[in-house]
């Protein structure tokens, strides 16, 4: 239908309770307001108003031969403001001290700004008709400038990869990570309530990695002990020159050894085979690197019994490695939504 508007005087009764079930099950489903209203020619005033009945008195409610019944608490625009609210506006806009949206914060801003007492139940079950789920939500820094992000992305980032070509250049990114003995994920079955116990070593100890990877595929990397000095990260940056016969250009975080002395001799020392590029503050999110940890942590040295550092250390060792000879998992890294501004 497009955005073709649906004329609903020309349905039957029987044609149009079914279009209103179809309506409501897609937002429940997780269909997006404004799609399911784009996709079946309806307004958005029309659509909350069908939720608004389901809510009041289940698929019953929705017969267009039905009229009457009980009123309810919240109407088709009471059910519009909720689900805008949470769509569209974090808590700290409504003077709320808590950043999250949960079931008692909803209550209570529909109680302050609609005078609707709901308890904490129904407001769940109204989030779920609505089509919304509970999820983790994604940190950001506060100190991130949205500005600089959106510069790098679409001004920074592109000229960089511009000069790259034109010197013929390869564009890895850089980061470092630690994996501890305490990190584990994944999930195993055990009966109800009775919650499994996985024994490891109760000492406590890490393992330090840099690693940089390029959007076709590859992957360099190197373990060491201790903290990142500017020895560490020099020698590291030899190797990747001696990897290749093209400059490198490097894209960096702002850790305070990228940018200390020793480091910019060395890359001035170079003659041009390397350059090193800032990503904005706070924003690791925009380094694909990071994708390499997760994916390592998850699906290989998380799982495992940890006994010893020389055995993490061989985990992650092993990790890495099997991520570095399947280029297609590190090219995946850079389609992540956050870094798919770096795919050549």
């Amino acid at each position: 239908m497009g955005n073709m508007r649906t004329d609903l005087r020309r349905l039957t009764h029987e044609e149009l309770t079914e279009f209103r079930k179809q309506a409501v099950a897609q937002v429940q489903s997780g269909v997006r307001v404004e799609d399911v209203c784009a996709g079946m020619g309806v307004s958005r005033s029309a659509l909350f108003g069908w939720l608004s009945r389901y809510r009041s008195g289940g698929w019953d409610a929705l017969r267009a031969d039905r009229r009457g019944g009980r009123k309810p608490k919240l109407d088709a625009a009471g059910m519009r403001w909720v689900y805008e609210l949470v769509t569209e506006h974090d808590p700290e806009q409504l003077k709320f001290p808590f950043a999250l949206w949960t079931c008692a914060r909803v209550a209570e801003a529909i109680r302050r700004e609609l005078r609707v007492r709901l308890s904490r139940w129904s407001v769940m079950r109204m989030l779920r008709q609505l089509g919304l789920t509970p999820q983790r939500p994604l940190h950001r820094a506060y100190q991130q400038k949205s500005a600089a992000v959106a510069e790098w992305k679409e001004k920074t980032y592109p000229q960089i990869r511009r000069e790259a070509r034109k010197a013929g250049a390869r564009i890895y990114f850089l980061d470092e990570s630690s994996v501890r003995s305490d990190y584990h994920s994944g999930t195993t079955w055990a009966p109800k309530g009775r919650t499994p116990v996985v024994k490891s070593t109760g000492a406590r100890f890490a393992i330090n990695i840099i690693a940089a990877a390029t959007a076709r595929g590859k992957l360099r990397f190197r373990t060491f002990k201790g903290t990142m000095t500017a020895p560490v990260f020099i020698d590291f940056l030899k190797r990747l020159i001696r990897d290749t016969d093209q400059p490198v250009f490097l894209i960096v975080d702002g850790h305070p050894v990228h940018r200390s002395r020793a480091v910019r001799d060395f890359v001035e020392g170079t003659q041009g085979r390397m350059r090193l590029f800032s990503l904005p503050g706070y924003s690791p999110e925009l380094n694909p690197v990071e994708q390499a940890w997760s994916h390592a942590k998850r699906h290989n040295v998380g799982t495992r019994v940890v006994t010893g550092p020389d055995q993490l250390r061989r985990l992650a060792h092993s990790a890495l490695c099997k991520i570095q000879k399947l280029p297609r998992i590190v090219m995946g890294f850079f389609r992540h939504p956050d870094c798919a501004y770096a795919i050549i």
